[in-house]
């Protein structure tokens, strides 16, 4: 038998309330067995936002740390060596930023930087297409994007500069063909914007390509998954030996990261979801020709809240088992051979590389992106029906609810979380206060002026983004002067989508419910504004809920995502709306729609005749406070049926 394989690198993806419980956390998973880091930014750090600014009002720490400056950066490293360590970021428009930031500490740890070792996500064009933490124009975007791949290959070469991420088209509906395609167009976008700039010459191009890596995103059909990863690999190869001449086989390798599908956890005998995360992780760990080379597994109660320091060490164990305790490692690749596996495998290469063709046909994600969109909305949509019509199974939702009470859910509000301290945005802000008091305030603006020329001169931003990070620029601060320069976006919500599936009877009982309740009321069509308050850019549900309202007979008003409160009130006065649907789910569910139904009430819109609907992760005892403020109705994870869902709203209209 041949000596195993090294493991894979073991990581959590964590970051909450402040940088320093962050530091604490992260030294605590480290001691735990964790060989790498998986740094969770909050929502204004990964848009651009101080936490001070409006746009970060209830989202400072609720779903990572925030990192308004330096300072912060280095108390999430303090006593961490980063020489030593494997970090991934989770960032992608503020990718510039924080791996300035990330540098500028290293620089103080007296680290040599072509030592430092981890990845930027950086990978904007799919948050354009579902996790919507975009800031500026795709062009803009990109240029960024290029900025970050282009320095780190020559200042520091074992940097991932970019994990091009297949993780949230899957979330956003993406089966194994869309999700590969959609990838794989983004990572050809990509490359052939870096190709274009001319800083990396034609013989380094390969070595340049060899450091591209995914990270991807893995579901129940765990043989599926298998085949979809050896699929994505046969087709990097061949695109990375057709279209960029790369012959040296360690270039053309398909280096990724994973995480299992979050998605697909339930809030519904969420003690299944440990049996759902361990064979989710089989699919792209037990093939050897397309392993990950990192994973980071969710916790078990995600779907109801944020994770405990034990939740992250349950999933932490799931990998240190599979890995160390069973022979995964100890084979070669164990499908070669197999005709099952070779067909799937074969069947989705060829579906994937049919529907790259027509991406590109289109002129590539940047041109494409309205119709990649709308692919993704579709998808997602006829899965839900799916799911609906029971005729994708989910064991506890829609086969076997029956259960017995869960001595894992007993008293879940009261301990089954890690709770967010209501000071911490208050004391992350008198931090960001004394930050700009106690800084040298004219090197901070002549920082800003030099990045500014640059943005606009074309010049790569890096090092004056290191610059500013040590002249004690702040992350609002950085992201406004390039909003001067290059403007802000707001991308193609998908919503001319269509779906087919589900229970066609139960949509016509629906759509004949929201006609009663217009006639109720006499009007041709019932109006929903559909909106998204705060930063929170996950926008699959808003989309869902107005894609499925409108098949049901309503006229939908949808703007997209973040939008203040102030603007979604102005909004169901102007449209003069029968129902307001909140969607929310990072968490800032309990300061921005009660600051919503302030905003109606003095627009004139009588919340008893308009009902307010919330949908989002919210807990009991949220959900009870948020009633008592005038919500009507409030839909968590539990409730997955959406087609009923729309007919409810429609009795709640017609009452």
């Amino acid at each position: 038998m041949t000596s195993p394989d090294r493991p894979w690198i073991f990581r959590t993806y964590a970051g909450y309330a402040s940088p320093t419980l962050t530091n604490a956390r992260f030294k605590a998973n480290l001691a735990k067995g964790q060989t790498g880091l998986s740094v969770a930014f909050d929502l204004p750090t990964q848009t651009g936002y101080d936490a001070d600014h409006l746009m970060a009002r209830g989202e400072v720490g609720k779903v990572g740390v925030p990192i308004s400056h330096l300072g912060d950066m280095e108390r999430v490293f303090d006593g961490i060596p980063i020489a030593e360590m494997n970090t991934s970021m989770t960032i992608n428009a503020t990718a510039v930023w924080l791996l300035a930031l990330y540098v500028a500490v290293a620089d103080e740890q007296g680290a040599d930087r072509r030592a430092l070792a981890g990845t930027t996500q950086n990978d904007i064009l799919k948050e354009y297409l579902s996790r919507g933490t975009y800031i500026f124009p795709p062009e803009a975007s990109m240029r960024l994007t290029t900025d970050v791949i282009t320095w780190t290959f020559h200042n520091t070469p074992k940097w991932n500069p970019i994990n091009v991420c297949s993780y949230h088209l899957q979330e956003a509906g993406a089966g194994p063909v869309l999700e590969i395609t959609f990838a794989l167009a983004n990572a050809i976008a990509v490359l052939d914007a870096v190709k274009a700039t001319g800083e990396i010459r034609d013989d380094d191009f390969s070595r340049l390509v060899g450091r591209i890596s995914f990270f991807c995103n893995s579901g129940i059909r765990f043989i599926e998954e298998t085949c979809k990863m050896r699929a994505f690999a046969r087709l990097w190869d061949r695109i990375t030996t057709e279209r960029y001449g790369v012959t040296d086989p360690r270039f053309r390798r398909l280096r990724f990261g994973l995480q299992v599908n979050s998605l697909g956890l339930t809030a519904a005998q969420p003690e299944n979801n440990v049996y759902r995360i361990f064979l989710e992780m089989l699919g792209p760990t037990q093939s050897k020709s397309a392993r990950a080379r990192a994973v980071q597994l969710p916790a078990w109660n995600e779907a109801l809240g944020l994770p405990r320091a034990w939740d992250q060490q349950w999933s932490l164990r799931a990998q240190q088992i599979l890995a160390l305790e069973s022979d995964l490692l100890e084979y070669e690749d164990i499908f070669e051979g197999s005709k099952v596996v070779e067909a799937k495998t074969s069947e989705i290469a060829e579906a994937a590389s049919e529907e790259l063709d027509r991406v590109l046909e289109q002129g590539g994600s940047v041109e494409a992106l309205a119709f990649m969109k709308e692919q993704l909305v579709g998808a997602h949509a006829n899965r839900r029906r799916a799911i609906e019509s029971g005729e994708q199974a989910v064991v506890g939702v829609n086969r076997y609810v029956d259960t017995e009470v869960s001595p894992l859910v007993e008293g879940l509000d009261v301990m089954a979380f890690e709770k967010i301290d209501a000071g911490a945005e208050t004391e992350q802000i008198a931090s960001l206060e004394r930050w700009r008091a106690e800084r040298d305030a004219l090197a901070a603006t002549r920082a800003l002026e030099d990045l500014s020329r640059a943005a606009a001169a074309g010049e790569n931003l890096m090092e004056p983004s290191i610059v500013a990070a040590r002249s004690g620029v702040t992350t609002g601060e950085w992201a406004d002067a390039l909003r001067e320069v290059f403007g802000e976006f707001r991308a193609p919500t998908g919503l001319s989508a269509t779906s087919t599936g589900g229970d066609s009877s139960t949509m016509d009982k629906v759509r004949a419910r929201v006609a009663a309740a217009a006639g109720r009321l006499g009007v041709a069509k019932l109006r929903m504004l559909v909106a998204k308050p705060g930063l929170d850019g996950h926008s699959n549900a808003a989309e869902q809920v107005a894609l499925r309202a409108r098949d049901a007979g309503f006229e939908v008003v949808y703007q997209g995502i973040r939008l203040t409160p102030e603007q979604i009130a102005r909004a169901a006065a102007d449209e003069d709306v029968h129902v307001i649907g909140i969607s929310i789910l990072s968490g800032a569910h309990g300061l921005l729609v009660p600051d919503v139904i302030d905003r109606l009430r003095a627009e004139g819109v009588d919340t008893n005749s308009v009902p307010v609907v919330v949908g989002g992760v919210i807990p009991d005892e949220d959900a009870e406070k948020l009633r008592e403020l005038g919500v009507a109705q409030i839909y968590t994870p539990r409730d997955y049926d959406l087609t009923e869902m729309i007919g409810q709203i429609a009795d709640l209209i017609a009452r």
